[in-house]
């Protein structure tokens, strides 16, 4: 292990700061138990100052939440001891249920309510009396350390987000510009269509999904980030439309190469010209668009072509006019967040953004994970009151709080069997602390320089990406044992007591999930795949098309969330996986754009095309995929057709041609290479 960095020492000197803060100022208010206000100084650190203060928030909301829940659970069970801890055991699993719907930093208010209820309501089962005043010191003792840690992680050297954020915003801009860049040198490049656009799918879906995620901390930012929240939730949007455009764009150049074994010179005008407006500065690229936007709309309009290969680029042009205009609209933006950055105020009002809201959740996982919290810590209270257990309530929070931690992973188990082996790691340590060198600390300086080498030295590990976890898992077991002072219960029997009880808290959640919730990265990905399916069923069986890119954001998110759990996996069938996850991305894309023409009046049979697809892919969510019936291609031959030969009086059907292309390809790859045709069946 390599020695501590300078960012390292200075965010653990900068927790252990915040954490002494926290516990002069619980000590000097004469709060009962002010080692929970030390201990919260830790759990809400963050390297970055905006996440501290966010986390912070969130904390302080789902404290109070869980401590009302607790004073209006208790004393009306208060007589029935069992009955109240179920009544606990089903608000946590209620709680975990409701944040694990929310991906989001966000998703820690509730997920805090359900475990603070338990850590608040289990040890006054035996004593309702005091309950009103545990759980006000609860509330105290957190807002103190939430406070001790935002000030100073917001005073002291504060790291702001612009640094990580505008990062993975220039990186994300960057992928998208690469792969526009590879798409354009596809006529030139033998390995243009191969690994690289493979390689540059992947980054750019994984890009956009974090940027969501870490953009919610963005207001709660120490600098002027906070100005330009519409403007980069804005680009998050316009990233996210790029990507199926792009997608669409690489399978239309690979269609037209198939069907004319080459790529034509035509298109391979258009392919330079994008090259070269690519490689101009910015305010060059805006006076050249209308230049290349009319090479784009001479692409097509050659009668000498057949139906099928004209079909493919006024789909291209179509494809590459968006995107042009796309990465207009995102450079736009990163201009006006630069702008931003320098205080000044939005220089146009926001659209409305989709956020994170439109994020993919798996509600099934969600409610199993639910359903295992309530399990364990029910297990936990049933053990506690058969035997009467002076100090089995630790148990039950112990399990509530590991459910919670862990439930938005694929298996927790390994999670908190490492978690449990850092506590127990930390016992030791623990028991030093609270049987020898505590009661030699007669005032708060020998109380901080007492606890400066194990803390300082722990704080390190938790700021190593590394080692975070076992760190704060030692830093929580040290800091629980000191906190035992505050019953002033030091002796050796009730301290091996809580940290037995403990320890098994931790291992029956282990124990439960591993029976209970743990499941293969494999089940993970069928059901991000069968969920996909079910969406373009009901996007497709709509009386109307939806007016934004949720569908699209959703399907980045998936495809983000399904290439860490095939990456295992042999690398032909890795990179079917991720085609297959582009290619249901680009048919929600077709769909909606056949919902808006239909809507308009511009596409006759849309409507059965439309319950066609939506037929297909539900028995695809319920059986797995299958092939399409020929006759839905035909009837996409005779549409596409209609739509090349549009009436004198009729509109652009470049829209509505775009879409049938797409649909055709994306649902019959290996359609014939006419329109109408015949499929030629194998020979024997």
């Amino acid at each position: 292990m390599n020695w501590p960095t300078r960012s390292e020492w200075l965010y653990s000197l900068k927790c252990f700061a915040a954490s002494m803060l926290a516990l002069y100022v619980a000590l000097k208010a004469g709060l009962p138990r002010p080692f929970w206000a030390m201990m919260t100084a830790y759990v809400v650190a963050n390297p970055l100052a905006g996440a501290v203060r966010s986390k912070a928030v969130y904390r302080f909301g789902g404290t109070f939440l869980g401590a009302a829940a607790s004073v209006a659970l208790v004393p009306t069970l208060a007589h029935a001891p069992a009955l109240l801890s179920l009544a606990l055991a089903l608000w946590v699993g209620l709680c975990l249920f409701i944040s694990l719907q929310d991906r989001t930093p966000r998703s820690y208010v509730f997920m805090l309510a359900g475990y603070t209820a338990a850590m608040v309501g289990f040890p006054s089962v035996d004593q309702p009396e005091q309950l009103f005043d545990n759980a006000l010191a609860r509330v105290e003792e957190i807002g103190v350390g939430i406070l001790c840690a935002s000030l100073v992680h917001s005073l002291v050297l504060p790291v702001g987000m612009s640094g990580p954020l505008l990062g993975l915003l220039d990186r994300s801009l960057g992928h998208a510009r690469t792969w526009l860049s590879d798409l354009a040198a596809r006529a030139h490049r033998a390995d243009a269509g191969g690994a690289t656009l493979a390689a540059d799918r992947q980054r750019l879906a994984a890009d956009i999904t974090q940027l969501r995620i870490l953009s919610t901390h963005v207001p709660f930012d120490t600098g002027h980030l906070r100005w330009t929240e519409g403007a980069l939730r804005e680009m998050q949007d316009r990233l996210a439309g790029l990507t199926p455009a792009l997608s669409a764009a690489e399978d239309r150049l690979q269609a037209l190469e198939e069907v004319e074994g080459r790529i034509a010179p035509d298109v391979v005008v258009v392919l330079d010209a994008l090259g070269e407006w690519l490689a101009l500065p910015p305010a060059d690229q805006a006076a050249a668009l209308p230049w290349l936007q009319g090479l784009l709309d001479s692409l097509g309009r050659d009668p000498t072509h057949a139906d099928w290969p004209r079909a493919l680029r006024i789909s291209l042009a179509t494809r590459l006019g968006e995107l042009l205009r796309g990465w207009q609209a995102c450079g736009a933006l990163r201009a006006e967040i630069d702008t931003g950055l320098t205080g000044a105020a939005p220089a146009v009002a926001r659209r409305p953004t989709l956020g994170a809201r439109v994020l993919h959740r798996d509600h099934g996982m969600a409610l199993l994970s639910a359903l295992a919290a309530v399990v364990a810590v029910g297990f936990c209270s049933l053990v506690w009151i058969q035997t009467a257990w002076p100090s089995g309530s630790v148990a039950a929070m112990m399990s509530a709080i590991f459910c919670c931690f862990f439930a938005s992973m694929d298996d927790p188990v390994p999670a908190i069997s490492s978690f449990l082996k850092a506590t127990a790691w930390s016992m030791p340590i623990g028991a030093v602390y609270v049987l020898v060198l505590l009661p030699l600390a007669h005032d708060f300086g020998m109380l901080v320089l007492v606890c400066a080498p194990a803390f300082v030295g722990l704080g390190c590990l938790a700021a190593r990406p590394a080692t975070a976890g076992s760190g704060m898992a030692m830093i929580m077991g040290v800091a629980g044992s000191l906190a035992l002072g505050d019953t002033a219960t030091l002796d050796f029997p009730y301290f091996f007591n809580s940290n037995l009880s403990l320890l098994m808290g931790i291992a029956v959640a282990a124990l439960v999930n591993q029976l209970m919730r743990s499941v293969g990265s494999d089940v993970v990905a069928r059901r991000l795949r069968r969920a996909a399916w079910r969406e373009l069923a009901e996007q497709a069986a709509a009386r109307r098309a939806v007016p934004d890119d949720s569908h699209a954001v959703r399907s980045l998110d998936r495809i983000g969330l399904l290439a860490p759990r095939i990456a295992q996996t042999a690398p032909q069938q890795r990179d079917d996986a991720a085609r297959a996850a582009l290619r249901e991305l680009r048919v929600g894309a077709d769909i909606a754009v056949l919902q808006t023409q239909r809507a308009a009046g511009r596409a006759p049979g849309a409507r059965l095309l439309l319950a066609g697809i939506a037929q297909g892919f539900r028995q695809w969510s319920d059986q797995g995929p299958s092939a399409w019936p020929d006759v839905l291609r035909r009837a996409l031959d005779r549409a596409l057709l209609r739509a090349l030969r549009p009436a004198a009086d009729a509109a652009d059907p470049a829209a509505l041609v775009t879409a049938l292309v797409g649909l055709r390809r994306n649902l019959f790859p290996q359609a014939p290479r006419t329109l109408g045709a015949p499929v030629q069946e194998p020979a024997a």
